[in-house]
């Protein structure tokens, strides 16, 4: 008879990525997680191949997480479309700056540039409607706008700053207003 798992591959996943959450990814270790579990790392180990598939897990968990985050913040209404974008990107940082770095701030240097460029087609689109950009210039707007973005995501992140949500929107507010005047005045 097959031997029965004390844990779900979903209940090591859910402890993997609240350890990183709080300690980072460089903590999450079978020793750690196996604490974090209330066990040893045996369970782990029944159930995946190596810490390496664990730990992509928690990438596809976190990126799960942020794309909710990103859903909820555009369909919340709170903000035009495009801002929103910026906004929940911004506030992800600052509320889960671990899996923020996990997901924005590592080496990405053997991935598919391409992945990023699909991600960034429906902010484009926006552009393009909004603005009556074509799709070039709303694809420099936006890698702009994302670069500035990102900048203010990651001294959050970092907890080099803290600003509150009324400042992080008059700055993105001025810095869509600057770009939108070099690109829609030309």
């Amino acid at each position: 008879m097959p031997r029965k798992f004390m844990f779900t591959r979903e209940e090591i996943i859910s402890a993997a990525l609240n350890l990183t959450r709080k300690r980072g990814i460089s903590a999450l270790t079978a020793r750690a997680l196996g604490a974090e579990l209330g066990s040893s790392s045996r369970p782990i180990f029944g159930l995946f191949k190596n810490m390496e598939e664990v730990q992509q897990e928690v990438l596809k968990a976190a990126d799960t997480l942020y794309h909710n985050y990103l859903k909820e913040g555009m369909e919340s209404g709170k903000y035009p479309l495009y801002k929103a974008a910026g906004m929940v990107y911004i506030q992800f940082a600052k509320e889960e700056k671990e899996l923020f770095k996990l997901l924005f701030m590592r080496d990405r240097t053997h991935e598919n540039v391409e992945d990023g460029e699909e991600e960034m087609k429906p902010f484009v689109e926006i552009l393009k409607q909004k603005l009556g950009l074509n799709e070039e210039d709303a694809y420099l707007f936006h890698l702009e706008m994302w670069m500035y973005v990102h900048g203010i995501a990651t001294t959050l992140a970092t907890s080099y700053l803290e600003w509150d949500g009324e400042f992080i929107s008059r700055v993105l507010t001025d810095g869509y207003e600057g770009m939108k005047s070099r690109y829609v005045l030309q």
